[in-house]
């Protein structure tokens, strides 16, 4: 009965030892017996100390051994896998490498996720293998959509968790590189893996405690730049007592990583650097801020640092609109501390990858359905005439300056001959009147509808704000270069608003960016040059805050003339007494107040449309919106050429003008003169999307470049002028603009003759209609009936008495 009472004693015994053969038997197998049948494992019945119900089994007892005796009925094993007594040969390395792949394969296949890291690696290194080439270089940027088209598990992680999985990706690259080059690593010890296209772009503002420690992915305009210094990236150290070589040390971010004491002697020093087995890496600090035009109304803009490490140094420049994708970090700061009375962190961003913006970015944004449309309006015949009636809507008359702020907006064409001599294609406007005459509204319209654009003033303005400024950086104390508003409105617009009111040594520092469009900077042995390729619209109030036509314009404003001079488009502002055109604008302006009220928006509607009308021409003006892409896809797509420019036509008004201006002691007409006619020209044809510069283009330069001269002389001398160039003024504009013209002139004429006569002015003005008719035969109109029909006649308060031959107007 040993054996049935052995075997009840086994089932109830679960504290029992395993046996030897438990692992290749299944439960339930029948064993086979032992040579004595009475014997247990470890001899016959409990060992001694142990009871029948007790708490477990002495392994280890003077018969242990008998658990070690050979059975051949267990001592078998599997032989598959197994090498017996064949003798092993070396493999060869192409069989080595298979052997390897098979074991990866066959971990992946088990389940083997707990080498997560090097399968990751394992991962990106097939994905680099499918899609990408080694770069020559130290980077490979990889795009993060490819990345999430074909390894969604990397991509998911990737954000989350950027330290790791850049390291990751960092040495699979490296295995790519060296695989298909095998001693690429003489040129480059490292390969690093750069992120572009991540989906999500957070603003400066946005950035939170939510996205420490992850990948972003921002934009803004590089404020301030660093030298490049070198930063300890591995560091070893000599001890001085015993010359052991301590190390390797890898130094983080934030703190210096330095030896406690030397395992060879147990000194505590003094160590130093081991400079030949020290490895070193590119370090540079650059601060990016809001880009100007996504700050909200009242707001300071908001910047932030960011660290530039190995082959990103030195990507960008101050001025340089950035896209930067990095690790939002957070490091101790002491300073802050202090300041704070508590523990603040200082935040930073470990750059990735830097991608600098331009408007080719910005067109990219275009879809589909933009382009068609921008394509389709600019099939319209009218479509200049459209483009100048869409600028400032909101603002009564003032066509001129809308007409030269369009063609600044659209720009001309910049030359470069062979790198060596630059000249501009940017317009430069110069908004000179009476108060009251909306030129700071201008400036604010431009500010919405460009894609870049800076406003300053010139009170508020000084002469490093504006282009830039040296200044020693708190942390490392050296000397550091940033950016002003100029520079900040590299391809794009700076406005400058009372530009009267800026001292003339401020004024005189924009004179090398308005010409050559570059600043120059040489202060604490800081010598370089900025980039400011940007158009200049500014404002100024005359001397004594009026503007007295019987001057000229040198002596109606505080400027001197080389600054003068560097403007394409000076347009005066007179706020004339016109009791019609003063009951209009009147209209308007209270029309409008009345459409934009909440309560009272749909009321005005009908009423306002009615006095918009007199306010420009009959042709629909083009939605915002659509304008503001349109001039983005032509500053981008367009670049008209002057093959088929007629150069006698500009050579006889350059000949023209520079006559008048040395016979009425006016602004003085420069070579400048002409630049400034084919930079208009040419933007007129970008206007229409033409890749040539024909005759309607010089013609409507021709034409605004006359009428910035004209405005600007004495107004005994304004009127020969007109006369004088009177074919060139009449150009692209409706014959009944024209009569309308000399119809208001006529009126003006006689209210002088009225007050200097009786001493006050008459209800009714009365104009004989042969004197409109000799004028009109001046211009070549033969015919009125139709000037004498239209809405411009009668919305003037003009009436026609054909019997009396009198042309009335009421006030």
């Amino acid at each position: 009965m040993a054996d049935s009472s052995e075997s009840s004693h086994m089932a109830t015994s679960p504290s029992h030892g395993f046996r030897r053969g438990d692992l290749t038997s299944s439960p339930g197998r029948d064993l086979p017996p032992f040579e004595d049948e009475s014997e247990g494992l470890l001899g016959d019945g409990p060992l001694p100390g142990e009871e029948e119900e007790g708490d477990g089994e002495e392994l280890i007892g003077d018969a242990m051994e008998r658990d070690y005796r050979a059975i051949p009925e267990l001592d078998r094993y599997e032989e598959e896998g197994l090498d017996l007594d064949e003798e092993l040969s070396e493999l060869s390395p192409g069989a080595r490498a298979a052997a390897e792949d098979a074991m990866r394969r066959r971990d992946r296949e088990q389940g083997g996720r707990l080498r997560r890291g090097l399968l990751y690696g394992e991962d990106f290194f097939r994905f680099c293998k499918c899609l990408y080439f080694p770069v020559i270089g130290w980077f490979l940027v990889v795009n993060y959509e490819d990345l999430a088209a074909r390894e969604h598990v990397l991509a998911y992680f990737l954000p989350e968790a950027p330290t790791e999985m850049l390291k990751i990706f960092d040495e699979a690259a490296k295995e790519v590189v060296l695989a298909m080059y095998p001693k690429y690593d003489r040129i480059a010890h490292e390969i690093h893996v750069r992120i572009c296209n991540l989906p999500l772009v957070e603003e400066l503002r946005s950035l939170r405690q939510l996205h420490l420690n992850q990948l972003i992915r921002t934009s803004g305009v590089v404020t301030c730049c660093t030298g490049v210094l070198p930063q300890l990236g591995m560091v070893k150290y000599n001890c001085n007592k015993c010359n052991f070589i301590l190390g390797p040390f890898f130094q983080s971010q934030n703190q210096e990583v330095k030896p406690g004491s030397c395992p060879e002697c147990q000194s505590f020093g003094p160590f130093d650097i081991n400079m030949e087995l020290t490895v070193y890496q590119n370090y540079q600090r650059i601060t990016i801020q809001e880009s100007p035009g996504k700050i909200a109304a009242g707001r300071l803009p908001r910047s932030k640092d960011a660290i530039l490490l190995a082959d990103l140094v030195d990507q960008c420049k101050p001025g340089d609109e950035i896209e930067l994708t990095g690790i939002y970090n957070n490091n101790y700061d002491g300073s802050l501390n202090m300041a704070n009375g508590f523990p603040v962190f200082a935040t930073v961003i470990m750059a990735n990858h830097i991608a600098l913006r331009d408007n080719k970015v910005a067109v990219a944004e275009l879809t589909d359905e933009d382009v068609k449309a921008i394509v389709a309006l600019s099939k319209d015949e009218r479509i200049g005439e459209r483009i100048f009636a869409s600028i400032g809507p909101s603002i009564y008359g003032h066509e001129d300056i809308k007409r030269g702020l369009a063609l600044a907006l659209f720009g001309g064409e910049p030359k470069n001959p062979g790198g060596k001599h630059k000249v501009r294609g940017d317009l430069n406007v110069l908004l000179c009147g009476d108060p009251g005459t909306a030129k700071s509204q201008f400036l604010k319209y431009v500010e919405k509808v460009a894609s870049r654009a800076v406003f300053t003033t010139g009170q508020g303005a000084s002469a490093v704000g504006l282009t830039a400024y040296v200044q020693r950086h708190p942390v490392t104390r050296e000397w550091t270069l940033e950016a002003g508003a100029l520079v900040l409105a590299d391809r794009g617009v700076c406005l400058i608003d009372e530009f009267d009111k800026m001292n003339d040594a401020d004024r005189t520092s924009i004179h090398e960016a308005m010409e050559q469009q570059s600043i120059s900077i040489s202060k604490a042995g800081i010598v370089t040059s900025l980039q400011a390729r940007c158009t200049i619209i500014a404002a100024a109030n005359p001397i004594g805050g009026r503007y007295d036509p019987s001057l000229t314009f040198s002596e109606n404003v505080d400027l001197t003339e080389p600054i003068v001079s560097r403007f394409d488009i000076l347009c005066v502002v007179r706020d004339t007494v016109d009791p019609v055109q003063d009951e209009m604008l009147a209209r308007f302006v209270v029309g409008s107040h009345i459409k934009h009220h909440p309560s009272n928006k749909e009321a005005g509607m009908a009423g306002l449309e009615e006095v918009v009308l007199p306010n420009t021409t009959d042709v629909p003006p083009i939605p915002q919106e659509l304008l503001r892409k349109y001039i983005m896809y032509s500053k981008e797509r367009v670049r008209p050429k002057l093959n088929q420019m007629d150069q006698d036509k500009v050579a006889r008004i350059y000949s023209d003008l520079r006559k008048e201006s040395m016979a009425t002691g006016s602004i003085p007409i420069t070579v400048r003169h002409i630049e400034s006619m084919i930079r208009m020209a040419e933007a007129h044809a970008r206007m229409h999307l033409r890749d040539y510069v024909v005759e309607d283009d010089v013609n409507m330069a021709i034409r605004v470049m006359l009428e910035s001269f004209i405005d600007t002389q004495k107004f005994s001398v304004m009127r020969s002028m007109r006369k004088t160039f009177a074919r060139y003024l009449a150009f692209r504009r409706d014959n009944n603009e024209l009569l309308l013209f000399i119809l208001k002139q006529l009126v003006s004429e006689q209210v002088a003759y009225q007050r200097n006569r009786y001493g006050a002015q008459q209800d009714t003005i009365e104009i004989p209609e042969k004197d409109l008719v000799d004028k009109a035969r001046q211009i070549s109109i033969h015919n009125l009936s139709v000037f004498y029909d239209s809405d411009a006649f009668r919305s003037n308060k003009f009436s026609h008495d054909m019997k009396k031959k009198l042309i009335l107007q009421q006030f």
